[in-house]
């Protein structure tokens, strides 16, 4: 379709009807411009553009090509002889740019990299700045490290540095044997792990470590040959993945080009042909006629050699990082001389709703500017870092710190919770694991559940009882709990005891709760009276807290049939098991650990003020909660107000899968338990709510549902009870490096399109998508406009999702990244997308315009 350009004042609807007239630029410097079925590609913008519009549809001619070749020649000599002069002024980066990620690859044998065939990898590893680092180096020779995963399954794997400096090759026959170091979450060293604490005895601990993934991927537990070999590779990793941290965007960008260039040179001499120009627009995700690749291949080959040497790829590359919606923006606010000063930087920033200082724009020119001229200025690549850093995200920066009171009570928070948090797949065969507790809580969970069985030998065990579960001891669970609890947040952490011990192991449990958390245990009050709330989340930094069954008086018989009747049904109702389970004694230690969180069967809302009684909290079904909120949903949001309450999956999601958690929060529930296991829209939906805050695990309510007398409605907001009418305009205007969504398939690529939905109170939940860009996921353009009207934005959620269109099956997801509407960023914003299992898709990201409007 015809090439389409960002206009400030166009605006169109998302529906999927004929296209309006589009704007395209009119050349006054020459440009090149190819058009496919609905694809527009810009390789190179000109200096100056004037927009005018123009038939969606302009077909490509052939001569039109090799006059547009032509005068791209020329307009690169120009460009050489204003760098020449360029060169001449007296320019000081201001801050260096760092560079290079790797990527995922397949292949059961190392990519060969041999004599002059590693000269394009080691273009893009010299970025890095480590290649000449001595572990490195070892790296980058390889070794046979042995892979531990039980106690018998001990296998030596070859794992080896790739050429790009940032991919390892690892011996595997299930998984993809290439992973990126942008994939590392964490390098754990000797014996930390559960498979080494559990197997690696045998191995001195200087031998071992553990590589620990984002996402869903399993740990790597690996023992080197000595101690020496295992020391060169945790500095290694850990100086590569301290590189990556530093990264800019567009650094991660070159990366990936150099990387696929270095693919496609099939026969390692440094040179790309115009075959392997094809094959590498293709891996790249990107599908163009003949035409326009010859006009792109000879545009470059400036030696006529019919290949493309050192510093002709390069020139290729910059070719295909060009972003010619970005350099428009820039040009609006930039004067003749093609740079931003303070003064110009400031107008733009004013545009983008941004805190607009002298200091601000200062600190961001000393950031991305130089001198030009003994002038401090921003350039174009300044401007674009800028626009792709942290401060150009859609998501609120101010919003990765705590910035939320935090001295309010406990109930007047959202409250990150994981449910069955000791499964690692499904609720009936899946293992148990405290690797499991170790995620949860890196991920900023702040209740997790331990399900306690007795055990052999005296030690009570976790598992999901009367399944195939496997079992760990509750022992294990807690010293994995005390050593990871405050890694990410510093607030209260709640252990959730679901009991099946006898009196006996329940004494056990207590001992070990106090003798290996601590101080870190709450075992009394705060103060000696009955407390009329609940004390914050900044009183309590640092503490555990445990939630449990506690008796007065051992318990009368009703207690302990309404206990029974209580019990969460997903451990008794798995449709063979219909058993009632005594509740029997409790053990008088475990009881006395309850200070906060005694669990109770719901009477009522009216039982339940009447009592007052802000320490007892109760546990609903998911089911059990969509009915309150129908019958009585402002009543539950004022009992939410004072008590905790925590909601559960039904015992029929043996899948592990899960309910709609947005439901519940519009009730005022805190504790809202989802498998964290299971990726999907509802995890999104938990990890983009809790992303504010600092990750804390810890959101404060909405003011309208902390006090008791506004009795806001989710089913009926009304003014000054939530009710704020506000409109979302998004601008969805191009992507960037979308990956390809089945990589075994040389010549699939994606047809992207892009879906915004909004989750909230019911009348707020909407979805609307952009139509599909046939066979470009490397720079496809949308310039589409999608309007939803927000009534409780306060309570909105925004997830935007990027997916592969198909026309006879339902699309394939590619990338989503989900944020709450108080942390949306207005302004030309970048959406860097997360996997399915919210691991970075880097570069891949989204380009957006964001207003927002009260209506």
């Amino acid at each position: 379709r015809g090439c389409r350009f960002i206009s400030r004042g166009c605006e169109k609807s998302a529906s999927h009807s004929a296209p309006l007239p589009v704007l395209v630029p009119v050349v006054l410097v020459p440009v090149l411009v190819v058009l496919v079925p609905a694809l527009a590609l810009v390789v190179l913008v000109p200096a100056l553009v004037v927009l005018v519009p123009l038939p969606p549809v302009l077909p490509l001619r052939a001569d039109r090509v090799r006059d547009r070749s032509a005068q791209a020649a020329g307009r690169t000599r120009t460009q050489t002889r204003t760098q020449t002069q360029t060169q001449t002024r007296t320019r000081t980066r201001a801050q260096g740019r760092s560079s290079m990620i790797g990527s995922r690859s397949g292949g059961l044998e190392p990519p060969p990299q041999d004599g002059d065939g590693k000269k394009l990898a080691l273009k893009a590893f010299q970025k890095v700045g480590l290649h000449e680092d001595d572990d490195v180096k070892y790296m980058l020779r390889g070794s046979k490290l042995r892979k531990v995963k039980s106690s018998k399954w001990k296998k030596d794997r070859q794992m080896k540095l790739q050429e790009d400096g940032l991919s390892i090759w690892y011996e595997s026959r299930n998984k993809p044997p290439t992973f990126s170091v942008m994939d590392i979450q964490d390098i754990q060293e000797g014996h930390q792990s559960e498979v080494m604490t559990k197997h690696g005895g045998s191995f001195l601990q200087k031998r071992c470590f553990t590589i620990v993934f984002v996402g869903s991927r399993s740990s790597l537990d690996l023992v080197a040959a000595s101690e020496e070999e295992g020391r060169c590779w945790v500095r290694g990793l850990k100086k590569l993945t301290g590189r990556v941290a530093t990264m800019s965007q567009q650094d991660k960008i070159e990366h990936l080009i150099h990387q696929h260039l270095q693919k496609a040179d099939k026969n390692n001499d440094n040179k790309i042909s115009f075959k392997e120009m094809k094959n590498m627009l293709k891996m790249i995700n990107l599908k163009v006629n003949d035409d326009y690749v010859n006009s792109l291949f000879q545009q470059c080959d400036k030696s006529k050699t019919n290949k493309l040497e050192e510093h002709e790829i390069e020139e290729f590359c910059k070719l295909l990082m060009h972003r010619p919606e970005l350099e428009e923006i820039f040009q609006q606010f930039s004067g003749q001389e093609q740079t931003l000063t303070i003064d110009e930087l400031q107008h733009f920033l004013k545009e983008q709703k941004e805190m607009v200082t002298k200091e601000n724009c200062l600190n961001i020119m000393q950031k991305y500017g130089l001198y030009d001229n003994g002038k401090l200025v921003l350039t174009f690549d300044g401007f674009m870092m800028y626009m792709l850093s942290p401060e150009g995200n859609i998501f609120n920066p101010d919003h990765e710190e705590v910035y939320q009171d935090m001295s309010q009570p406990l109930s007047h928070y959202f409250i990150s919770t994981s449910h069955n948090t000791y499964l690692m797949e499904d609720q009936l065969g899946g293992p148990s694991s405290t690797e499991a507790y170790i995620r949860a809580l890196l991920r900023g969970c702040r209740c997790v559940e331990l399900d306690c069985w007795e055990g052999p030998n005296g030690e009570p065990i976790i598992y999901h009882g009367y399944t195939l579960t496997s079992k760990i001891l509750f022992k294990d669970v807690i010293t994995t709990i005390r050593d990871y609890a405050f890694t990410v947040s510093p607030y209260p952490v709640i252990l959730s005891l679901e009991n099946h011990c006898g009196k006996e192991q329940q004494t056990v449990m207590a001992r070990h709760l106090k003798d290996i958390l601590g101080n870190m245990l709450v075992t009394a009050r705060i103060d000696d009276e009955v407390p009329k709330e609940l004390p914050s989340p900044e009183a309590l930094k640092g503490k555990v807290l445990i939630k449990g069954k506690k008796f007065e008086d051992s318990g009368t018989a009703a207690e302990r049939e309404e206990e029974e009747d209580d019990c969460e049904d997903e451990n008794v109702k798995n449709g063979e098991k219909n058993r009632k389970e005594a509740v029997g004694e409790l053990s008088e230690e475990l009881m006395d650990l309850v200070v906060y969180c005694k669990a109770v069967h719901f009477h009522g809302f009216q039982h339940a003020w009447s009592k007052a009684c802000v320490c007892e909290l109760s546990s609903f079904s998911e089911n059990k909660a969509k009915k309150l909120i129908i019958e009585s949903g402002s009543l539950f949001v004022r009992y939410n107000t004072k008590q905790l309450s925590r909601i559960y999956p039904t015992g029929s999601r043996v899948d592990s899968s899960n309910y709609n958690p947005q439901e519940m929060w519009n009730a005022g529930c805190q504790l809202v338990a989802l498998n964290f296991q299971k990726s999907g829209t509802e995890m999104d939906l938990n990890k983009g709510k809790f992303r504010q805050n600092g990750r804390s695990g810890y959101i404060l309510k909405p003011s309208f549902m902390r006090n008791k007398s506004n009795l806001f409605d989710p089913a009926r907001p009304r003014q000054g009870a939530g009710l704020n009418k506000t409109q979302l305009i998004i601008d969805v205007i191009t992507a960037q490096q979308l990956p390809k969504v089945n990589k075994d398939k040389k010549n699939s690529i994606v047809d992207p399109l892009v879906r915004v939905e909004v989750h909230g109170v019911p009348e707020d939940n909407a979805t609307k998508r952009t139509r599909y860009i046939e066979n470009n996921g490397f720079n496809p353009v949308w310039n589409e406009v999608l309007k939803f009207t927000i009534s409780v934005p306060e309570q909105a959620l925004i997830r935007i999702v990027v997916e592969d269109y198909d026309s006879s099956s339902s699309n394939d997801f590619i990338g989503q990244f989900t944020l709450p509407f108080t942390s949306v960023k207005e302004g030309y914003r970048h959406i860097h997308l997360l996997a399915r299992d919210s691991a970075p898709l880097s570069p891949a990201t989204l380009f957006v315009r964001v207003r927002i409007k009260s209506v």
